[in-house]
């Protein structure tokens, strides 16, 4: 199974992948942000700033989801020692790293506003922040750390780190009292946001996942790339 993950046999497909997407992306761009600044009404409380959501909550969705894509993808290289895993984690940990950024920016942003300051060490906000770090780690270990078997120690390391650390952006704002407000759509299905701004939402999370394959496949296709330049060299 693991020979479908070979560079050769996906070169082709994510060739085929990156032009569909780049085809069609701007029309979901333009669709979510339509639906984000002009169709989805203002909140009876916080007016025009809530829109700022429809960036905010994406990006901490999809940070939180890339880390345990790479945690998994680490966990399984660690065990089966597939080195395209590796390469996989080196193209989705700048990504990472971006929604995460984003997701603290646009919350400082959102802050302003709402809780009246920038920036507050609210458990979630730094949670986000310690986050990021370890997104930043990622990428020095695999960028810097030219033996294998210690940069994969140090990524298996900093996974295992990180899920502890998922769980307690996740629940946070359960176990103390903070100003970030509690989850409004949870795993168990309850959902507390009104259809006209639940739909924007969920187009705009369409958006930003469309841009993540397509950022993701690009740095797949240069690295695949890089190692056939690298493996002609040795010839």
């Amino acid at each position: 199974m693991f020979k479908f993950f070979s560079p050769s046999k996906l070169f082709k497909i994510i060739d085929w992948i990156i032009n569909s997407i780049q085809s069609t992306f701007f029309l979901f761009l333009i669709t979510g942000l339509t639906f984000a600044l002009v169709i989805s009404p203002p909140d009876y409380l916080q007016s025009e700033s809530v829109r700022i959501m429809y960036v905010h909550v994406p990006a901490a969705w999809l940070s939180l989801s890339i880390f345990s894509v790479m945690t998994i993808l680490s966990l399984l290289n660690y065990i089966f020692k597939i080195k395209n895993f590796k390469i996989f984690n080196k193209c989705l940990a700048p990504i990472g790293l971006l929604f995460s950024a984003t997701a603290v920016i646009t919350g400082s942003i959102w802050g302003k506003p709402t809780w009246g300051a920038w920036w507050v060490w609210d458990a979630r906000l730094t949670s986000m922040i310690f986050l990021m770090l370890l997104y930043l780690i990622f990428i020095i270990t695999l960028k810097f750390i030219k033996k294998d078997n210690l940069a994969l120690m140090i990524i298996s390391i900093l996974s295992l780190i990180g899920v502890v650390n998922l769980f307690i952006i996740k629940y946070s704002v359960e176990w103390w009292n903070t100003l970030h407000q509690p989850a409004s759509i949870t795993l168990k299905g309850d959902i507390s946001v009104h259809s006209s701004m639940l739909i924007p939402l969920f187009i705009m999370l369409i958006v930003f996942i469309v841009y993540s394959a397509l950022i993701f496949l690009m740095k797949y296709k240069t690295e695949i790339i890089k190692m056939k330049k690298k493996n002609l060299n040795r010839l």
